[in-house]
């Protein structure tokens, strides 16, 4: 039998529960939805309580009455969307894995357009909220993060971060979530070689309590966005990052070098107590130095890497020994 697994967040969202789970289960439930799979499906759905201070917990104990289709991830803390989203894969047990906000924005009624659209083939299927029911406060930031992403990760998706999302049980399993990098999952998605798309999904205004996201998540999300380029493209081989620094750094200092040279003995010009010439002896220091430490980052990679990091779709004629060995 097929299996879904909604994985849903949250974080003082007590108002918005009974409402939420109501309208879940109705989409669960859905003849929509049942169209999806081609045989009888079953499904559960996490909660995961991120340390609210609003009883949201005490509400959803009571709402799993006669639901034993829900369950409840409670941390003694907040510790981020990420680190729940995280909790909430590991316990997961679903060939299909959707994520939702809880809200009230996110429909869950779109959880059988995009069970669909996974059906085509797709590894992950974000949302895309096109229609947009928030604050410029909200919006503005939104737009600036997804339009870096885009520039900087080359992925022409439009809505990176909404909270609608379904993947397959495989990159499910590859996730490896901490930080800020929720906001990065089609990202570290396609760089790992699974196939993304979106599509446009419903979204309506938020009716209880206030955003927990806005401008000041903007700088701890760039900086996310560093760490995640970082691993998915030079983990394996970091003198590719370190050494181009180093070298722009060293080439850099040896033109300044070059010049304060040929100013002196051409031009009669001072070149010991110039500030350009102790510009470049600092560049050609730290272009020696990033190079050193690229060099440092190559050895490490080696003596620890058990393989090339690559990320396997299928196999054929190959005994379970060597399939084994691959995945280790």
């Amino acid at each position: 039998m097929t299996s879904l697994s909604v994985i849903v967040p949250l974080y003082n969202e007590r108002e918005s529960l009974p409402e939420l789970c109501a309208q879940l289960f109705a989409a669960l439930n859905s003849p929509d939805l049942a169209r999806c799979f081609d045989a009888p499906f079953s499904f559960e759905v996490i909660m995961v309580d991120d340390g609210s201070t609003d009883g949201s917990d005490k509400v959803i104990g009571e709402l799993m009455t006669g639901r034993p289709e829900l369950k409840l991830i409670s941390f003694r803390r907040n510790y981020g969307k990420t680190e729940a989203l995280s909790a909430g894969l590991r316990v997961a047990s679903g060939e299909v894995v959707v994520t939702m906000d809880a809200d009230l924005q996110d429909d869950p009624q779109e959880i059988a357009a995009l069970v669909m659209k996974l059906n085509e083939g797709f590894d992950l299927v974000s949302g895309w909220k096109r229609e947009r029911n928030d604050p410029l406060s909200k919006t503005m930031p939104s737009k600036l993060f997804n339009l870096t992403t885009r520039i900087f990760s080359g992925i022409q998706l439009h809505d990176f971060n909404c909270g609608l999302k379904a993947f397959n049980r495989e990159l499910a399993d590859s996730l490896d979530l901490h930080g800020e990098m929720h906001r990065y999952i089609p990202v570290l998605a396609k760089w790992k070689g699974f196939r993304v798309t979106e599509i446009p999904v419903r979204h309506h205004a938020r009716k209880f309590g206030t955003s927990k996201f806005g401008v000041s998540r903007f700088l701890p999300g760039l900086f996310d966005f560093l760490s995640v380029m970082f691993i998915t493209r030079y983990l394996r081989r970091p003198m590719h990052f370190f050494g181009m620094m180093g070298l722009g750094s060293f080439l850099a200092g040896l033109s300044i070098g070059l010049y304060v040279t040929i100013e002196k003995y051409f031009f009669n010009q001072p070149a010991g107590n110039r500030p350009i010439l102790f510009l470049g002896i600092l560049l050609i220091i730290l272009g020696v130095q990033f190079f050193s430490t690229g060099l440092l980052g190559e050895m490490l990679s080696s003596r620890q890497s058990q393989h090339g990091g690559w990320s396997i779709r299928k196999t054929a004629n190959l005994p379970d020994t060597i399939i084994d060995k691959l995945n280790e």
